[in-house]
């Protein structure tokens, strides 16, 4: 119970925090790419060419088919997408506190909010690049449906899981410097052992139990469902869904209580 009040404790301070994170997303969003002769516009060129190139690759390179009688590049843009969300932020909020060393002296700025604030600057672009996939779905002649709108509720699915994670990361690599480089592995490992450019329907039932403890397995077959299978979320895989949502919710709350507690020792590191 001690646990649980000083984690809501700290919710309710991060809540009170709220324009203060509003403010300092902007500010994130602008200060990385300030100076250059693009500005923001490379926040979406980067991804935007990361993906084509991939594309080439696969599509023309390998000449992949179309997956399930669907476009290949649909099928990869609507896996890619999120993806590339996850890796930024778990890799942008893993070191946010490392990068932001000189506000963990004040003792009147509130750092839970660090993360938040770089998984809000990502967020944007993600946006972007989502309803980029409702037009691209549209050249090829997909109309928008009801079951489109569920990709709202794995954004916040999303979004939940990387908080409770980058609390934990930012916290542990100022102790534990490997930390880095595991997450770093992680995401290169997790990167091809998600179903981004195949589908998991070919795996055999062993394998693809395994592969489904990766939480971000959910949130990929998830977009799928809202762009590709028309399903909505509670009509497939219920125990699945209980158990990403155990699962998230287990690292949002240990990430949160892990952070408050090892806070007070951030500047002793530093």
């Amino acid at each position: 119970m001690q646990h649980l009040r000083q984690f809501l404790i700290f919710i309710k301070e991060l809540f009170r925090n709220r324009h203060l994170i509003a403010e300092l997303t902007k500010a994130d969003f602008r200060q990385k790419y300030l100076g250059s002769y693009l500005g923001i516009f490379w926040a979406f060129v980067h991804p935007t060419i990361y993906i084509l190139i991939l594309w080439f690759v696969f599509q023309v390179g390998f000449k992949s088919k179309p997956i399930e009688d669907f476009p290949f590049i649909l099928w990869m843009l609507t896996a890619i997408t999120p993806w590339l969300f996850f890796s930024e932020c778990l890799q942008n909020t893993t070191n946010c506190i490392i990068e932001n060393s000189f506000l963990v002296k004040k003792m009147a700025f509130s750092i839970g909010v660090l993360p938040i604030i770089k998984i809000l600057s990502a967020l944007i672009i993600h946006i972007f690049f989502v309803l980029a996939i409702f037009v691209i779905f549209l050249i090829y002649g997909y109309t928008p449906s009801l079951y489109n709108l569920q990709v709202i509720y794995y954004i916040f699915a999303t979004v939940v899981l990387i908080l409770g994670l980058s609390w934990l990361t930012s916290s542990l690599i100022l102790f534990l410097k490997d930390v880095g480089q595991l997450i770093m592995m992680l995401l290169q490992f997790g990167f091809w052992m998600t179903p981004i450019f195949w589908s998991a329907k070919n795996l055999p039932q062993k394998y693809l139990s395994i592969i489904k403890l990766n939480p971000m397995y959910y949130i990929i077959e998830g977009y799928r469902q809202s762009f590709i299978y028309k399903t909505f979320f509670w009509e497939t895989d219920l125990p699945y869904t209980i158990y990403f949502w155990c699962f998230t919710l287990f690292f949002f709350f240990a990430g949160g209580v892990i952070f408050r507690r090892l806070r007070p020792h951030f500047a002793d590191v530093l």
